[in-house]
């Protein structure tokens, strides 16, 4: 079993680890003692116990809103692919398509009679 070292507000700790698990503990120990030093910095001095629970209530609150957001992405993603959304393709109406084909058949003509004008 490994050891991992770490500082957490204004106290050494040291924790036994799972062989191969040393960085897990040690970026969990980084974020309490961020989270600790943030208290620290507004509050000043407190006993380590009572700085300990702030610092694990201040991590377990984010982590519960990070939890809901997880769960809203989850539904929406899930809402999505349940009703994927539709995309419409505007219908050109018939009598339109007859005057844009006439229009097309007008001016292949005029392009003929002007092609035979300049040959």
């Amino acid at each position: 079993m490994a050891e991992v070292e770490f500082t957490i507000g204004h106290r050494q700790y040291r924790v036994g680890s799972v062989d191969g698990e040393e960085a897990l503990v040690a970026r969990a120990a980084r974020i309490l003692d961020a989270e600790a030093q943030q208290i620290l910095a507004q509050a000043g001095r407190l006993p380590e116990p009572r700085l300990l629970l702030m610092a694990g209530l201040m991590l377990a609150d984010r982590h519960a809103a990070l939890e809901e957001k997880l769960e809203q992405a989850e539904r929406q993603i899930a809402r999505l692919q349940a009703n994927p959304p539709r995309v419409e393709v505007p219908v050109v109406p018939e009598h339109l398509r007859e005057a844009m084909a006439e229009l097309a058949a007008r001016a292949e003509s005029l392009a003929e009679r002007l092609a035979e004008q300049q040959a």
